[in-house]
């Protein structure tokens, strides 16, 4: 059986930019009709990414790096194979990763020059595959450094070996990051992990408007005569309560784990506490906006995941007697239960840690700490995937 662990979360942020789009304005997207802030979750996961590095909630054994730059990842060992020019390497890969030479028009092998010294795209990969990588480059170090003194390589340059050898390298990854959020190679489908783990962008539970900031600046050293500021300037920010929420597939994190069960269920737990403790890091300089979450809701569920976003699909409305993130826990319960009638199995259970008081008392086991929260999601878990 299917084993899904969800995570509802309820989070106001003081005035701030976390997440900017292209012109530096704080991102935000039409819901429900209605204006709302919004964090993505591409920065919400690179959030995290970063907090399980800075956090040692992870061993960094046990996650991976992001990189077109394959070769200044194992330079040392490049070296000594003898490429006098290591960029070569990553063209090397590019065309191995080719099933076959590329045709043009006319059915000719496309023989223009390979230009850029970077994959075509950032290459996720774990310690253990960095490790490999390395072997696999003292393996055929005689026929890199034959092919890095070549001015064009084609596909069909790159030894079969190679090719399977660095097939079998891509398919052993035990990075936990990786085997969360996935891994796309498009010209190496082999090499390819589904996410176990799907990330919403976080909106506000409520309508926002910008703001701006106007500033100016001294300039320190400025002479007697001169009056003004040195500099002006304007930021836009905003502040919201955010509804946010993720779900992670335990049987297929397990999955990407190459069965290791251990590390699958000490990755739930270090994801558990990463996702709730990670903030992103936009503007923080500017407006120092630490606020954790009110509000966190971990919901087991066996037969489909169910994101409750729309229990905000009409906008809270702020009320003097009442906050937005009262109110909106408030709503969250509301809604699960009137889905939960419909679409939940008698095997589904919540946990969930509240500061608001407005989680129903018996909808769940309650818990004191996020510690305490992250291990009984383990627990959980453990018991999922039984032994």
């Amino acid at each position: 059986m299917s084993t899904f662990i969800e995570f509802h979360l309820i989070q106001n942020f003081a005035p701030s930019n976390l997440n900017r789009d292209d012109t530096g304005a704080p991102k935000d997207a039409i819901f429900g009709g209605h204006r709302r802030a919004r964090v993505s979750s591409q920065c919400q996961k690179k959030t995290t990414r970063d907090f399980f590095k800075t956090s040692g909630l992870v061993g960094e054994e046990n996650l991976g790096i992001r990189t077109r730059h394959l070769d200044r990842v194992l330079l040392g060992e490049l070296k000594s194979a003898g490429l006098t020019d290591p960029s070569k390497f990553n063209e090397i890969i590019k065309q191995a990763f080719k099933s076959k030479d590329k045709k043009d028009e006319s059915g000719k092998s496309d023989d223009k020059e390979i230009a850029s010294s970077t994959l075509s795209y950032l290459l996720f990969v774990s310690a253990t595959e960095i490790e490999a990588l390395k072997r696999l480059v003292g393996d055929h170090a005689e026929m890199l450094k034959e092919l890095s003194e070549k001015k064009k390589i084609k596909p069909s340059d790159v030894q079969l070996s190679f090719r399977d050898e660095l097939k079998a390298i891509l398919r052993r990854s035990k990075a936990v990051d990786v085997a969360l959020f996935g891994r796309m190679l498009a010209d190496l489908p082999i090499g390819k992990q589904d996410a176990a783990c799907q990330v919403a962008h976080a909106i506000s539970t409520h309508r926002v408007e910008r703001e701006f900031d106007y500033f100016t600046a001294v300039d320190d050293k400025g002479d007697e005569d001169e009056t003004g500021a040195g500099m002006i300037g304007q930021v836009e920010f905003n502040s919201a309560t955010f509804y946010r929420y993720a779900v992670l597939d335990v049987n297929k994190l397990f999955d990407n784990l190459q069965g290791d069960r251990e590390l699958t269920l000490s990755a739930i737990e270090a994801f558990t506490q990463a996702l709730v403790r990670a903030i992103p890091s936009g503007k923080q300089n500017s407006f120092a906006a630490h606020n954790p979450p009110e509000f966190i809701g971990i919901s087991l569920r066996h037969a489909t995941p169910l994101n409750l976003a729309n229990a905000f699909e009409k906008p809270v409305r702020p009320k003097p007697e009442d906050s937005l993130t009262a109110q909106s826990v408030g709503a969250l319960a509301s809604y699960e239960d009137k889905l939960a009638a419909i679409y939940a199995t008698p095997l589904d259970q919540w946990l969930y840690l509240d500061l608001t008081g407005r989680w129903p008392q018996g909808k769940g086991e309650a818990q004191k700490s996020l510690p305490e929260l992250a291990r009984r999601v383990r627990e959980l878990s453990a018991a999922g995937l039984g032994e």
